[in-house]
């Protein structure tokens, strides 16, 4: 997730609740010039900075980076598959099946619950 785009999000929250930037910098001690870059995508606000301000807005981290894991998990699927390719192809085949038999058993627990 780019900057910009945490910050679009992050206004879009702040308005959903009906307040103005000077309005969340005075609940959160934070000054309005750092509101406005956060929105702007011109900083990334550090974690405890992050904290409260995800507290005024009542939101949670998920609903700001909720792409963040999506992208993590492509990233990480694309870089196994490339080097799954990579190996003779015994090797694929028994990574493969033993792959399907770890996504079966999953299944099989995800089901049990409904």
């Amino acid at each position: 997730m780019t900057d910009k785009k945490f910050g679009n999000r992050f206004k879009a929250c702040r308005e959903r609740l009906g307040l103005t930037q000077e309005e969340l910098a005075a609940r959160t001690g934070l000054s309005v010039q750092y509101i406005s870059y956060v929105e702007r995508g011109k900083r990334f606000p550090r974690y405890d900075n992050m904290v409260l301000l995800l507290n005024e807005l009542k939101i949670s981290a998920d609903e700001v980076f909720c792409d963040v894991v999506d992208k993590s998990m492509e990233h990480r699927a694309s870089y196994l598959s490339e080097k799954l390719f990579a190996l003779p192809s015994d090797e694929k085949e028994n990574i493969l099946d033993l792959c399907e038999l770890l996504i079966q058993q999953a299944e099989k627990r995800n089901t049990k619950g409904d």
